[in-house]
């Protein structure tokens, strides 16, 4: 029987997934690199990290696919972290470290975007307004701050798409990855050529434009015999994380949506057309499907806020006891709240300066209270996307979680009662590299299109169900927390600027 590998380059490690054709999982491999914060609100990694545990994490799932049965590896799918920018020279050289997707340095050139460009023009053709965390602003910030390094780029390329490049030696995107840019006509699916002029962003720059399940290179012989794989196998186009989660989740109609814990928190809506949000609180992005759109909600530190807490707490406490001790305390967590804004916040606020906060705590409090408003305000952020969908006239009949955080029963539970609705998980938890290797299938002819391919989906026959009374405790506490960052914004940008000044 042939075998599938989907490979995400994740925000804290390199994943490969390997499935046969009935999507039944055969291995799992992960291999972790290191995150780089050297300012307040910078966030960036070296590719070359990302190669080397992408290497690793690849001969590994090869060795672990031939030992489970031999079955031939004949399809690879490409996922990964968004909007990071990773700028080469002519040589393919990396000229700096990437800059990643929760980096928040480029307020000043995000203004400068919607200046050139049009605040409206950029909703009507890129889908969405000028965020720090895309990949256009990056691009400028470089222009601006080191222009020796800008003089230098010869191209610009997304991280799994940095991959890809070694992999096959194609420079190749696909269409909902590159809807993370900024600089996408998200209707024709491919390069605004009005963005770029507006930018002075040359086309040469950018790689080619594919749909999620189209092949978008072969992998080298080279880099093949390295790995244990044959030389030729079809590499996917692939997709950005969250649209290859809802391929490997099944969010391919409308009516279905994702709900993702990961390092971020995303709600994850298909869109049969375009549909931007007038005011830009959520994404408006092409589908790894071909021809379809999603609506995506992001709250920039979901399961980083929890890592926070740990690492504050001891780095080598378990999250499974941390959860389990949270669990344990009243919904609500006794009138304390969470403020999940700990990089920087997207939906709703747009606001790269919005700040983490602990409100209501009294001396009765105990860390297990604390650790279960970390939870709750993370989920409480993912709510605030959900209602602006609805407010959209998106339907929303079943949510599916995923991410790390669809492991763990509270994680589920907490999103059944504030949700209010159902939450179902999948059999196969790692939706991106799941959703990256069927839609390898597709470009490898296992399956005649990704419906056919999301058929392997299979749910779990248990649901986490809402109860009732919790559901009417956090309907009161969502209002508490819908009210604190108004009432705190002034003092959070305060508080950002005295951060990042410079004592002298």
């Amino acid at each position: 029987m042939s075998a599938l590998i989907g490979l995400d380059i994740g925000t804290t490690g390199a994943r490969a997934l390997a499935v046969n054709a009935a999507g039944v999982v055969l291995a799992d491999v992960s291999v972790p690199f290191p995150l780089l914060m050297p300012f307040p609100d910078w966030a960036e990694q070296h590719p070359e990290d990302w190669w080397r545990a992408a290497q690793e994490a690849l001969r590994r799932i090869a060795a672990a696919v031939r030992e489970a049965g031999g079955e031939e590896i004949i399809g690879i799918g490409l996922t990964g972290q968004m909007h990071g920018a990773v700028f080469l020279d002519a040589h393919d050289a990396v000229i700096r470290p990437a800059l990643l997707w929760n980096d928040q340095r480029t307020e000043a050139q995000c203004r400068e975007i919607t200046e050139r460009v049009g605040a409206a023009r950029l909703l009507a053709v890129a889908g969405n307004p000028a965020l720090t965390g895309f990949q256009a602003p990056k691009i400028l910030w470089l222009r601006e701050a080191e222009p020796e390094n800008y003089a230098r780029v010869a191209s610009v390329l997304l991280p799994k798409d940095y991959i890809r490049l070694l992999l096959t030696g194609e420079r190749a995107t696909d269409a909902s990855d590159a809807s993370g840019t900024l600089l996408l006509d998200v209707r024709a699916r491919d390069w605004s050529p009005e963005i770029l002029a507006a930018l002075d962003i040359p086309r040469e720059w950018l790689p080619h434009v594919y749909e999620g399940p189209e092949i978008a290179g072969r992998l080298l012989s080279s880099v093949a015999e390295a790995l244990g794989l044959r030389s030729g196998i079809p590499v996917a186009a692939g997709g950005g994380d969250n649209a290859a989660a809802a391929i490997g989740t099944g969010v391919i109609t409308e009516g279905i949506v994702s709900a993702s814990v990961g390092t971020s928190g995303v709600v994850f809506a298909h869109t049969d057309t375009f549909t931007p949000d007038p005011s830009g609180r959520v994404h408006a992005f092409c589908h790894a499907v071909p021809g379809a759109y999603h609506l995506m909600a992001v709250t920039l530190s979901a399961g980083g806020s929890l890592r926070w807490w740990r690492d504050t707490l001891d780095s080598d406490a378990d999250y499974d006891a941390l959860a389990a001790a949270a669990g344990a305390t009243p919904a609500g967590a006794e009138g304390l709240v969470f403020l999940p804004y700990l990089t920087g916040e997207r939906t709703p606020h747009l606001d790269p300066s919005a700040r983490g906060a602990f409100v209501g705590l009294t001396a009765r409090h105990t860390q297990a209270h604390l650790t279960r408003a970390v939870m709750e305000g993370v989920v409480f952020s993912l709510r605030a996307g959900l209602e602006i969908m609805r407010e959209l006239g998106v339907p929303v009949g079943e949510v599916r979680a995923t991410g790390g955080g669809a492991r763990n029963s509270l994680w589920r539970q907490l999103q059944a009662d504030i949700f209010a609705i159902p939450v179902h998980r999948t059999v196969a938890e790692e939706g991106p590299a799941f959703g990256a290797a069927l839609l390898g299938g597709v470009a490898a002819g296992v399956y005649r299109d990704v419906a056919e391919a999301c058929n392997t989906v299979r749910l779990h026959s248990d649901v986490d169900a809402p109860d009732p009374a919790r559901s009417r405790i956090y309907d009161d506490t969502y209002a508490v927390y819908q009210s604190l960052y108004p009432a705190m914004r002034e003092a959070m940008h305060r508080l950002s600027a005295l951060a990042t000044t410079v004592e002298t």
